[in-house]
């Protein structure tokens, strides 16, 4: 999952990146309103985490003038614990509030509801054909066989997993599982992905190439 981060505090900022990142999560940070409009005009990304009060501006009126046409949900990041100011945020287009100071677990575990819900989802799991993926346990499961998968092929897999029977492209692939300063070229996507094959062979499932245009996750012939 490829994240924004909005945050003035570079303390913070650092140990946020740092945690999500132990996860194969890709963190791009800006510290302002415009860095963040910069970042969004630029890429798309899976969840926005977003600071209240930042140097140019209130993250809650940037967010309620960018709701008409961002759709990526958004996790409000304050020091105000008043309900009158969750009402607010929650109002103004937030998918979900965390109070400040809060533990990284806490947010995670939010990080991962929001993004359920809006995939219309209850449970963490993913049916691939006959075999069930865990992007929160890294585990992919076929009968009675367990593979435990490493953080960048859990990232790989849930790029294709939450697209089912799509081509992805390279490019689309590298957008969704690295940041702007991370270094990374299309060939360094053939070897992940060659590598995540050789994980899930025999499991019911495959990730195929479609030539010239990308790769596309296939359910096996029964």
């Amino acid at each position: 999952m490829r994240y924004l981060l909005v945050e003035d505090n570079i303390e913070l900022s650092d140990a946020v990146i740092k945690r999500l990142a132990l996860d194969g999560h890709a963190v791009d940070h800006a510290m302002t309103l415009a860095e963040a409009e910069d970042c969004l005009a630029a890429a798309n990304y899976d969840l926005i985490l977003l600071d209240v009060m930042l140097p140019d501006g209130d993250g809650r009126d940037f967010l309620a003038r960018s709701r008409a046409h961002l759709q990526t949900p958004v996790i409000v990041l304050t020091a105000r614990a008043q309900v009158s100011d969750r009402v607010g945020a929650l109002d103004q287009g937030a998918d979900d509030y965390i109070t400040k100071p809060f533990d990284f677990s806490e947010l995670e575990a939010r990080c991962r509801a929001v993004l359920r819900r809006r995939g219309g989802a209850a449970r963490n799991d993913i049916a691939l054909g006959p075999a069930v993926f865990d992007p929160l346990a890294g585990t992919l499961q076929y009968g009675e066989q367990i593979v435990e998968l490493r953080n960048r092929e859990i990232r790989l897999l849930e790029v294709f997993a939450r697209h089912p029977g799509q081509i992805l492209s390279k490019s689309h692939v590298m957008d969704r599982m690295f940041s702007y300063d991370t270094a990374v070229t299309e060939n360094a996507i053939e070897v992940y992905v060659g590598r995540l094959r050789r994980r899930i062979d025999g499991m019911g499932f495959r990730i195929e190439t479609v030539r010239g245009l990308g790769y596309r996750i296939e359910t096996d012939a029964p």
